[in-house]
């Protein structure tokens, strides 16, 4: 693996982790769909970032909510891996010859959608450039710096009318929230990035009209 030292502590602690470590809704083996995101960390100008796309704003479900390349899986794809590069791939246009897997996740739950999703951690060893390739699935796509993610004052919670409560992001005009924010959230935190901040200072009220995460 040609990874820089600060990814190591990251890689070593997902490997540890469980489910129960990373949400409140481990996925059941019996779950009725099946997805695959790609968590591709990168570095430019010596400092690490995530990359993260911008949903169309007209999609059915999740319209212009922050996310990590990804989808469901597909007959053809022989694993969760091919599922998450192929699909990144679709979205972003990045090549995925460039991108080193170092672990892949527990399997996540998103209840209202039913969809089992397994995180697969890569390292973006050749980057290549990336764009919204499919104007119908992705609005835009961003490289955000993780010094931006763990800034406290980036840092705060959303509401929604459902009653979820959960961590999120305000970054470089983004709202990153439910599965993606929690997800990050948890990656921050054990990559050894996370900056003192109190979660109750700040709460974001999100409009009903947004999907359930």
């Amino acid at each position: 693996m040609t990874a820089p030292e600060w990814i190591a502590p990251l890689v070593a602690a997902v490997r540890e982790v469980s489910a129960d470590d990373l949400t409140r809704f481990p996925a059941p083996p019996d779950a009725a769909h099946r997805s695959a995101v790609l968590v591709l960390l990168g570095e430019q100008d010596g400092e690490p970032d995530l990359l993260l796309i911008e949903r169309a704003h007209d999609m059915r479900s999740h319209a212009g909510q922050p996310a990590f390349p990804g989808g469901r899986v597909d007959a053809t794809d022989v694993d969760a891996v091919a599922t998450a590069l192929r699909e990144a791939e679709e979205e972003t246009g990045l090549d995925p010859r460039g991108v080193e897997v170092v672990a892949v996740l527990p399997d996540l739950f998103i209840p209202p959608s039913g969809f089992a999703v397994t995180p697969v951690l890569g390292w973006w060893a050749r980057p290549t450039p990336v764009f919204a390739k499919d104007p119908a699935e992705v609005a835009s796509v961003h490289r955000i710096p993780i010094a931006e993610l763990a800034d406290p004052d980036r840092r705060c919670q959303v509401h929604h009318p459902s009653g979820y409560v959960g961590s999120a992001f305000e970054v470089r005009g983004l709202l990153v929230w439910g599965f993606t924010g929690g997800l990050v959230d948890r990656l921050i935190h054990l990559g050894g990035w996370e900056q003192p901040w109190s979660p109750g200072s700040r709460l974001v009220p999100l409009p009903d009209d947004l999907d359930r995460p």
